[in-house]
């Protein structure tokens, strides 16, 4: 079962040649709560903190990364199962070099090989590194994520000196269900959500589900390629299974009792952008304009909302004329 709290890993692979350091577990108490934020500098953090590695069963791993968007900072969180007949991953990181740490994170902990990756997302902030892992390893992916990383190996607009497009060997149309080590592992897809092809990692025995970018902790709703209704209900399905620790593919990975707090608090806010998106299409603004007159709330203070919101818009606009691919 998972612990609770989580317990952090210490791995000397933040920085080369420095000493280990430990994290310090968060504050729960009264006096000192954590901050509801995926901003790591209003959490407390600096870029040294990361990569964060936190033990969420035996043999169950999350692990967080620091990511650019412009000015702003958030992190990437990838899952890793170790298992006595190989180590399984769910989402890599941006580029090879991130990925890479994140072998090298796997590595600290383990001599079993990774033999399994799981494409959750196929966006490049957590593909693109796909080629740091072992190339023998077994890759799964959603149709739909298959087809995406097709066309972006073959897009003429790809650069030249862009690390390669790995597509996967093995693909997940509805579950997965996989033995590794004697531990049980599900791979699931449970609707089309933020990319349309997403996949979850459900381990049934811990009760983790790996949500990957259908769960973003305190990150504003990223919609360029998403499916907002339908997302709603992916996270309503979510919500309805048999889980104790909810994993987010951006955001922080909190202790069990917040994450599933959060998870709620995350589908709220995807109902209020759709909301907000569709009174003013109701008003008959176009998107520009409805981009300007948007108020989200207290969402107007969440990561990414400057970058985020008027795709949102869009992309609300597009499911109400009926325009979603």
């Amino acid at each position: 079962m998972p612990l609770r709290p989580l317990s952090f890993v210490v791995l000397g692979v933040a920085v080369a040649c420095s000493p280990p350091k430990t994290p310090e577990p968060e504050p729960e108490s009264d006096a000192s709560p954590i901050v509801r934020t995926g901003d790591p500098e209003k959490r407390g953090y600096v870029d040294d903190d990361f990569p964060r590695v936190q033990r969420l069963a035996e043999g169950v791993y999350s692990y967080e990364q620091l990511r650019s968007a412009g000015d702003e900072k958030f992190t990437t969180v990838s899952l890793f199962v170790v298992t006595e007949d190989g180590v399984l991953v769910a989402d890599g990181q941006g580029s090879p070099e991130e990925t890479t740490r994140l072998v090298d994170a796997v590595a600290e902990l383990t001599d079993q090989p990774i033999t399994h990756v799981v494409i959750c997302s196929d966006h490049g902030d957590h593909t693109a590194g796909n080629v740091s892992f072992p190339e023998d390893a077994v890759f799964y992916a959603h149709p739909t994520s298959k087809a995406t990383l097709e066309a972006a190996a073959s897009s003429p607009n790809r650069r030249e000196d862009a690390p390669p497009v790995i597509l996967p060997t093995e693909l997940v149309e509805e579950e997965k269900v996989l033995t590794l080590g004697g531990r049980e592992i599900r791979i699931l897809f449970l609707g089309r959500a933020h990319t349309g092809g997403d996949l979850h990692v459900y381990l049934p025995e811990e009760k983790i589900l790996f949500m990957s970018e259908a769960y973003l902790n305190r990150i504003f709703p990223a919609m360029r390629s998403a499916y907002p209704s339908e997302w709603v209900e992916v996270i309503a399905k979510a919500q309805a299974m048999d889980v104790d620790v909810y994993v987010p593919g951006h955001g922080f990975v909190e202790t069990p009792e917040i994450l599933e707090e959060e998870l709620e608090t995350y589908r709220e806010a995807l109902e209020q952008v759709i909301a907000e998106a569709t009174r003013l299409h109701g008003m008959g603004l176009d998107g520009e304009a409805a981009s300007a007159r948007a108020d989200f709330g207290e969402l107007e203070e969440w990561t990414l909302r400057s970058s985020q919101g008027a795709r949102a818009i869009a992309k609300v606009y597009e499911e109400l004329n009926g325009e979603l691919r």
